[in-house]
């Protein structure tokens, strides 16, 4: 892929992650069909099978990417990304940059100038103030926030009229226009008077600016949206969206394969299903590249864990090649990296794994873990057994752990299953570190910006008072050196080495222990219209503005 031609700033018009990676890999089932025009109103419902249940409504809170599809039909960036990589206008104007006067050569001085005419769902005028509410929250302590990164380097915020703000960045910041794109706007007149804006009643009734307004959540089972018939953008097409809960895979397969869901994608459709699937009349397949990184994520203050050696030898233990062709049927592709390899700064040259179960032993024998009772290995006291925690109901993950256990019992590790469902594992126990290990995947970007501080960061630490998604406890000064030197500057190649050794260094670590890149099989019915898989974000819910049934 060529690269393609930057702005001043350094930034590519073309970010990061080019059109080729975010097509399917393959499409199966469609028929050729004239497509007709999007109805002059909104029409019909689309329902949305998820495998987990939403639950985080304040897009600036953490959260996992079933709740971020439902961000992005409620709610709106000041700019989005699409497919190329290309961020897009939503509630600003334009994008700034140094060539549109939006941003100082120095890359300090920011000023954004915004659509007019927008309202939030109730009818409230959207202004620049419910721009600097939202900044000025995510900077609030007492705020839960997903993250501070770029907003925490926000000074003197001035409100220049009703659509136009400006401030001044304590230092350049690259990372910034991406994180803006997933960056959602929070009204200033529903959150300003909270006593407490973690607990705040908007969060179980929430009002944006999207495409679609709130109507009806019934736990444990779907969530309702409705057109917002007033929406600035294009669209909504679709009178409602439902998003439907169905935590057993094997179920959502079913409900897809009968009817009774139109679309079937974040955990997509199993592996196992695919052969069958792509054989059903009426049906759309796509298996799509996505960002993320399927990984066991150690818990590195956990005592069994801590151990670079041990997490050495637990790397040798997994055979990767028998999990991505036995048990996801050879659709994802094994990987050492955190960076899917769509990224400009991916490093191809990562030590390969290798399967070595008497390299692992030798590991272990060498650092003094000594088997004890069972088999299991010990140390100083310490067993060398832990948890594994994922999602209940993900047969296929439930697999891997299976395998994992069988092959980690070989050199003397005792592994213990114990999933629960999304809500538990996903709130408290991930994001303050409670967990001894988790089977996960995760996306490593700020958007479509390579920028990893808020996973690897020592200062981006939950469990420690930081502001971020480093659940892992991680901790490297080098590591911390690098990305504060890849922020700094947007030069690009420059960011590519610093991002490049950063790599090296998490997978000399073992901060993370990478298994493959999913490539989850997405499905939706025949005559639906819109559906564009983007490996920008991590939900492909992005654009259901702009679906329609084409009948």
């Amino acid at each position: 892929m060529s690269r393609s031609r930057e702005n001043s700033l350094g930034l590519p018009r073309r970010l990061l992650l080019g059109a080729g990676a975010a097509l399917p890999f393959a499409v199966t089932g469609a028929r050729a069909q004239n497509v007709p025009p999007p109805p002059p109103a909104p029409r019909g419902q689309v329902v949305v099978g998820l495998s987990q249940e939403p639950t985080v409504f304040n897009p600036l809170m953490p959260a996992i990417e079933v709740d971020q599809g439902v961000w992005w039909n409620l709610f709106d960036p000041l700019w989005g990304v699409d497919p190329d990589g290309n961020l897009t206008p939503a509630l600003a104007k334009e994008v700034p940059s140094v060539e549109n006067g939006g941003i100082s050569r120095d890359g300090l001085s920011w000023t954004i100038r915004l659509k007019e005419g927008v309202t939030w769902h109730d009818g409230t005028p959207f202004t620049a103030e419910d721009v600097k509410f939202t900044i000025d929250l995510l900077n609030n302590p007492a705020f839960r926030a997903r993250t501070r990164l770029g907003a925490n380097l926000v000074r003197d915020i001035t409100i220049k009229g009703p659509h136009e703000i400006s401030w001044r960045m304590e230092k350049a910041y690259s990372p910034y226009l991406s994180l803006l794109a997933w960056t959602f706007i929070v009204p200033k007149h529903l959150l300003a008077s909270a006593s407490d804006p973690n607990t705040a009643p908007f969060s179980n009734a929430p009002v944006g600016t999207g495409p679609f307004r709130w109507g009806e959540r019934v736990p444990g089972d779907h969530l309702t949206l409705l057109a917002n018939t007033r929406y600035h953008g294009t669209g909504p097409y679709l009178e409602r969206l439902v998003f439907k809960y169905i935590p057993d895979l094997t179920v959502l397969y079913t409900q897809f394969r009968t009817g009774q869901i139109d679309h079937a994608g974040t955990q997509g459709i199993l592996a196992n299903f695919y052969e069958e699937a792509k054989k059903l009349k009426g049906l759309v397949l796509s298996v799509n590249p996505s960002q993320q990184v399927e990984a066991i994520a150690p818990n590195l203050e956990f005592p069994a864990l801590a151990d670079k050696a041990v997490r050495q030898a637990l790397y040798h233990g997994i055979n990767k090649q028998a999990i991505t062709d036995i048990v996801y049927y050879g659709l994802p592709k094994p990987t050492e990296s955190f960076y899917p390899r769509q990224s400009w700064a991916y490093n191809a040259d990562l030590p390969a794994h290798r399967y070595d179960p008497a390299a692992a032993n030798r590991i272990l024998d060498e650092a003094g873990w000594k088997r004890g009772a069972r088999g299991i290995r010990e140390k100083n006291g310490v067993r060398l057994e832990f948890n594994s925690s994922t999602t209940a109901g993900n047969p296929l993950r439930e697999q891997v752990q299976q395998l994992l256990a069988q092959d980690w019992q070989n050199i003397g590790a005792s592994m213990k299953i114990a999933n629960m469902p999304a809500a538990v594992i996903w709130g408290e126990f991930f994001t303050m570190s409670k967990y001894q290990s988790v089977l996960v995947s995760a996306t490593y970007q700020t958007g479509n910006d390579p920028d990893c501080a808020y996973r690897f960061s020592s200062k981006a630490i939950p469990a420690k008072g930081g502001a971020g998604s480093n659940t892992m406890q991680y901790s490297n000064p080098e590591v911390d050196r690098l990305l504060e030197e890849a922020t700094a500057t947007f030069d690009r190649e420059e960011r590519r080495a610093a991002y490049q050794k950063v790599q090296v260094l998490v997978r000399d670590d073992l901060a993370i222990l990478p298994i493959y890149q999913p490539a989850p099989v997405e499905g939706l019915k025949e005559g639906l219209v819109g559906y564009k898989p983007n490996i920008n974000v991590q939900s492909n819910c992005w654009n259901i503005a702009t679906w329609y049934w084409a009948r």
